[in-house]
């Protein structure tokens, strides 16, 4: 455990370290959120989240860029330097999983800088179709899981182990692309997926440490002490952003890491925030296709919140104590007999 806490002290320090020239730089480039009006999957005007968050205009994003990189380089170079035994899938479907979707999220962050007009045909991809490539990337982890790790189980506390055969690699897919989401909609608030990742975080090194997955758990101890430096600088009022690169990114490693814990249950629990998120509006476009009206006046949940009159930090932090308690209570999931 003491390696675990100093990768995690020194994943902090590097991160700490440059995320002030990296917001820097971001300002440079000019890769800042601009003053326009933002749409949802279907194209509509969203109003109510233009309303709420224009004052952030010009807050540099694409954070999660600088998180992938420390990450990748501060665990590549620990299991070199500590020579840990790691299973090479489990490491291949962790980096992947890292690294794919921030390129993913990377695409449309760089389509906010270079083609801010919707000019080029390249950067047009319309959200079915970057949810398509979501899926298809979440297919090749889902598929080694099963094929080269052997996990075609679900755990659930008072069934035992169910083994479900191939049907677990679509299972796998659909976790990995709901996380991605849901993640990506929780990044609305200053510092609310980045809080909501740490807490979450926490909980998972306890049980890879209990289950002694010495690789999986230096990657979470690693990312654990990079979102905390960047949760420094996230938090109200935020001074930088994940962007897309870094919420698909971190949405994802989430989902991969509750996979390769084997606690199917507890891994729902400890992610019980990002599932209301998600969950509220896949309720409201659900509603709006097939009854024609809207099943809450605004969704996601944390903007039904800001509409109620509710401050931006009062959300968070609520939202973080709720986080709290379902980590707790996955965690007594997971280790209960």
């Amino acid at each position: 455990m003491d390696q675990l806490l100093g990768l995690t002290l020194l994943s902090l320090l590097v991160t700490a370290l440059l995320i002030i020239p990296f917001i820097d730089f971001l300002y440079k480039v000019k890769l800042r959120r601009q003053d326009q009006k933002t749409v949802d999957i279907f194209n509509k005007p969203t109003p109510y989240f233009d309303k709420f968050n224009k004052w952030k205009v010009g807050t540099p994003f694409g954070g999660g860029l600088l998180i992938i990189i420390v990450v990748i380089v501060v665990f590549l170079w620990s299991i070199g330097l500590l020579s840990v035994k790691v299973n090479p899938w489990e490491l291949f479907i962790i980096l992947f999983t890292f690294i794919s979707f921030g390129i993913l999220g990377l695409y449309d962050d760089a389509k906010k800088l270079v083609d801010r007009d919707n000019k080029l045909p390249f950067f047009g991809l319309r959200f079915r179709y970057k949810f398509l490539l979501q899926w298809i990337l979440a297919f090749i982890p889902a598929t080694l899981l099963y094929s080269k790790l052997g996990y075609s189980f679900l755990f659930i506390k008072g069934f035992g182990l169910t083994d479900i055969g191939i049907f677990y690699i679509p299972f796998a897919a659909f976790v990995i692309v709901s996380f991605v989401n849901a993640f990506n909609i929780a990044d609305g608030l200053d510092g609310l997926a980045s809080g909501l990742l740490l807490i979450a975080l926490v909980s998972f090194l306890a049980i890879s440490y209990t289950n002694l997955d010495q690789g999986l758990a230096m990657f979470i101890a690693i990312l654990m002490g990079s979102i905390a430096a960047f949760l420094y600088f996230n938090i109200y009022k935020a001074r930088i952003w994940l962007g897309d690169v870094g919420s698909m990114s971190l949405g994802a490693s989430l989902a991969v890491i509750g996979l390769l814990s084997g606690k199917t249950l507890a891994m729902a629990v400890i992610g019980g925030v990002f599932i209301l998120e998600v969950g509220s509006s896949l309720l409201q476009i659900f509603w709006k296709k097939v009854f024609g009206k809207k099943l809450f006046p605004v969704a996601p949940l944390h903007l039904y919140f800001q509409k109620r009159g509710w401050d931006e930090p009062k959300i968070v932090m609520r939202a973080w104590l709720i986080g709290v308690i379902f980590a707790v209570l996955g965690l007594y999931i997971a280790f209960i007999k």
